[in-house]
């Protein structure tokens, strides 16, 4: 049986994927459509094809050999946004991840390369498979060479031999070259002969056969105005014929015996799914090969496992490792827990622990130092057992969170390795990944595994505590991110109280409310049918009402919401459906999907706080995700009435910090301007829209203003034109304009920018307010793309950066302050820019100073910072 060559077209795969997908972005703000729907291809191509041998070929540049004979050669083309040009680097990480061969050569274009290898294998009797999105490689299909060419999407192809070639386009690859020389070929600029499309071209091929030969016997042509067109056109004819022919002989250096396939390690891949953030595309990789643990490091361990536990055993610093085998510490149990000191190291099972005096004496005992691994968890995890630890003074996982922030991996063997300690396994080597998790059968395997970790975070303590001192961070670990993890956890230990019967009666309303939208599509398509079925939905639009048709699938047409939006003023049954859409998710996602997280013993819903994710440092929550509660609809907001406080009398808080980011980055500017708006209280979009316009504040349409509001934040968040003309939905030029105009206004903001670069390419890293870092190591790359993005980071993380630094510290201010005041009123969520309390009504008046005074003072700023609150009954209420 032939050897198998897949080869595939990189620009064309990645460009194709960047528009049938929105834009994504992971935690780190990187895009990721293009290499997610690239990803999806490859996993189909290596789970089906199984290759022995494969590649991705890449366009190394703009100009080619091709450029010589025509310079205007893909000179219609519009730049490629730079969301997309910045995920190529990504694309090829990850390739390399995969352990796929990627090349491209100068001068030269992807199908050059494809072209030389594809004929090479196919004579070397290998059976080649092309994947792209050009018609232009169905010119190498022959008997041993198919070509897989994109549809709609990524991962739906028509696959093309010679005899599917000749039934679907009416001509053989050989005239593939012929065809586009007559007809041209808009999207690379290939002129063709005008007035000449595909119907015609085949016509003419079919005749004559080649273009040579039409033009032989120019005479027998029908028509008089087609054959005055052949006439005048014809050095164009040659010459699009020229453009189009893929050199086959191009003179690359990669052979196939360098496309040989080895596999991939699924450690590997899954490592950088997991920072993409593909997490979906992990569980398909799991059935791989996975490297072993390096045991060469490996040395005997001599473990006390204890039963009564006695409190000579503690030294006054110890590591502390609470044990759980699920994320969901609200929950799962303590599998057992490990203590090592200077000379011994200890194994408690936990139900020794909990019935022991001396161990909640030592846990709850704060002159005895306690060094952990994650401490929200470990406070949490053991709150449940009546036990309220204290004495923390060292967290590994938020140490190594500060110090490598770009890293996705913060479990102990993770950060051991990283900083050179022995080998230690890795979690799911014991218990198992996935579904299939569990404790292991025979105990001493988790005894010894929980005492490597313990031992191994002994070991790490001080390095990583100099690392932090030398970068200037350990007063941000030590008194920002320490003290907040503690305030973190007895939050989610807390939770919120839920009226599961509001969320019930809601669910009754959005029912009902689902129902008559329902019944008035229907009276508008004029017969009932699935609404949910997009088999169902696309012949009422497309075929009966006659809508215009914008995207169609391998199934029928498209029916996603891009295309509807496409529809809205199309048609009043396409408003209809959109809303049906979104209470549907309202109602399954949200109100559903609280029901079910309520705690069935406290009533409470205790969602859990991410600390060391983001690499801004901004806060996240999950399980459930109460920071993303829509709000944009009223039903959504709704959702809301269903928080409630835990005891009658009291009422919920909110505060919130108004346009923080902005005001951050008018501080760190130093935009006189902006500071100047602050200062006066000036309506700050209205303000921008008047400059970047140039007209007076009375004069600012609600129009302008909104194009200034998107503007104003697409600047913090770093927005290109392609971003911003996708937000407002005007052309990549208006919005550059507008962007140019905004930083001419603000020329202070422009300076900001041009400095940050400056310091980033100094010193590797931009930094907050306190001393938060992110490191940009491609910032001097020579990628283009690379570095572009790099830039745009140093631009944008010190802003957002810096503003969620100022909540934190908010919340650990605000805490203190309602001991001092020995007010009851608790914490209970931050949601971005905003804390939620509960608190006594008669605290209420106290708690409007307390709040504002305390969030408006935590930093100081040369522009002040400005606090909303309100109070209610409800979340809702206080909003």
């Amino acid at each position: 049986m032939a050897e198998k060559l897949v080869l595939i077209d990189g620009n064309s795969i990645a460009y194709r994927a960047f528009f049938a997908l929105p834009l994504l972005n992971n935690d780190k703000g990187v895009y990721t459509n293009a290499v997610y729907g690239f990803t999806t291809m490859l996993l189909k191509v290596l789970e089906e094809d199984q290759p022995e041998h494969i590649l991705v070929a890449f366009d190394a540049g703009k100009t080619t050999f091709r450029h010589k004979t025509y310079a205007e050669y893909k000179g219609g083309r519009q730049k490629t946004p730079p969301e997309l040009s910045e995920q190529f680097p990504v694309l090829k990480e990850l390739l390399e991840a995969f352990k796929i061969p990627h090349y491209q050569l100068d001068q030269y274009e992807a199908d050059d390369i494809i072209g030389t290898l594809a004929t090479e294998a196919g004579n070397q009797g290998y059976d080649v498979k092309v994947i792209s999105g050009d018609k232009d490689l169905l010119q190498l299909v022959t008997d041993k060479v198919k070509v897989s060419l994109t549809k709609k999407g990524i991962t739906n192809v028509d696959t093309y031999d010679p005899s599917f070639m000749e039934e679907k386009m009416g001509v053989r690859p050989d005239q593939i070259i012929d065809l586009k020389a007559l007809m041209g070929d808009s999207s690379d600029n290939i002129p063709g002969v005008p007035g000449v499309g595909e119907k015609t071209a085949v016509k003419l091929l079919n005749q004559f056969d080649k273009l040579e030969q039409v033009y032989d016997h120019l005479d027998e042509v029908s028509g008089k105005k087609l054959k005055e067109k052949l006439e005048s056109h014809k050095e164009e004819a040659f010459m699009s014929q020229k453009l189009v022919t893929i050199e086959r002989k191009a003179p690359i250096t990669i052979k196939l015996a360098d496309l040989a396939y080895p596999g991939y390690e699924s450690r590997e891949v899954g490592q950088i799914f997991r920072e993409l953030g593909f997490q979906s595309l992990v569980g398909r990789i799991e059935g791989n090969t996975e490297e072993a643990t390096n045991d060469e490091n490996w040395e005997e361990m001599e473990i006390s496992v204890v039963t009564e536990v006695n409190r000579d055993m503690f030294t006054g610093k110890e590591v502390l490792v609470v044990e759980m085998l699920s994320d969901n510490y609200h929950q799962a149990p303590i599998e057992t827990i490990a203590i090592v000191n200077e000379t011994e190291k200890y194994v408690i099972d936990i139900e020794d622990a909990v019935k022991s005096d001396a161990f909640k004496a030592w846990a709850e005992d704060p002159s005895m130092e306690k060094w952990v691994f994650d401490a929200k968890r470990t406070l949490v995890a053991l709150m449940r057992y009546g036990i309220n630890t204290k004495g923390i003074s060292f967290d590994l996982l938020l140490a190594s969170y500060l110090a490598n922030p770009s890293e996705n991996h913060h479990d102990i063997p993770a950060i051991s390795h990283r900083m050179g300690e022995s080998a230690v396994k890795y979690d799911e080597e014991v218990y198992g990944k996935g579904a299939k998790i569990k404790r292991p059968e025979n105990v001493e395997i988790l005894h010894e595994h929980v005492a490597r970790k313990a031992t191994l975070l002994y070991k790490l303590k001080d390095s990583m505590e100099e690392e932090l001192k030398k970068n200037n961070q350990f007063e941000l670990y030590n008194e920002l991110e320490l003290p907040l993890a503690f305030i973190l956890g007895r939050m989610e230990h807390h939770g919120v109280q839920v009226d599961a019967g509001r969320l019930k009666e809601m669910k009754e309303e959005l029912d009902g409310r689902l129902k008559t939208i329902e019944q008035e599509v229907y009276e508008l398509a004029g017969e009932s049918f699935n609404l949910n079925s997009p088999k169902q939905l696309g012949p009422i639009l497309f075929d009966k009402l006659q809508l215009p048709v914008i995207k169609k699938t391998k199934t029928g047409y498209s029916t996603s919401a891009d295309v509807l939006e496409q529809l809205e003023d199309k048609h009043e049954i396409i408003p209809k459906i959109l809303l049906y859409r979104q209470l549907g998710k309202i109602q399954s996602t949200y109100i559903e999907g609280l029901l079910k997280v309520v705690n069935e013993e406290t009533g409470k819903i205790h969602t859990r706080f991410n600390q060391a994710l983001t690499q801004t440092g901004r806060l996240s929550s999950i399980e459930p995700n109460l920071q993303n509660i829509p709000i944009r609809l009223e039903e959504g907001r709704k959702i809301r009435q269903a928080f409630i406080p835990a005891k009658e009398g009291w009422v919920m808080f909110a505060s919130d910090y108004s346009q923080i980011e902005l005001r951050v980055l008018a501080h760190i500017a130093n935009d006189e301007k902006l500071i100047t708006a602050f200062r006066e209280g000036q309506d700050i979009h209205t303000q921008t829209a008047s400059e970047v316009f140039g007209v007076i504040g009375e004069e600012v349409t609600s129009q302008m203003r909104r194009q200034a509001k998107a503007v104003n934040f697409g600047i913090v968040y770093g927005i290109s034109d392609y971003g911003l003309s996708q937000s407002l939905g005007i052309s990549r030029k208006e919005a550059q304009a507008f962007i140019d105009r905004y930083l001419e206004s603000y020329p202070g903001v422009k300076r900001y920018m041009d400095e940050s670069i400056q310091e980033a390419k100094q010193r590797g890293y931009v930094s907050t307010f306190m001393n938060r870092r992110r490191y940009l190591p491609d910032i001097t790359s020579r990628n283009f793309n690379k570095r572009g993005f790099a830039e745009r980071t140093a631009m944008n993380t010190p802003i957002q950066g810096s503003a969620a630094d100022v909540i934190k510290k908010a919340m650990l201010d605000l805490d203190q302050r309602l001991k001092d005041e020995k007010l009851q009123a608790t914490l209970l969520l931050q949601v971005h820019d905003e804390l939620i309390l509960e608190a006594p009504e008669e605290e209420v008046e106290q708690l409007k100073e307390v709040v504002a005074s305390v969030m408006e003072q935590t930093v100081e700023l040369n522009v002040p910072l400005k606090v909303d609150y309100s109070y209610g009954p409800t979340w809702y209420d206080a909003k």
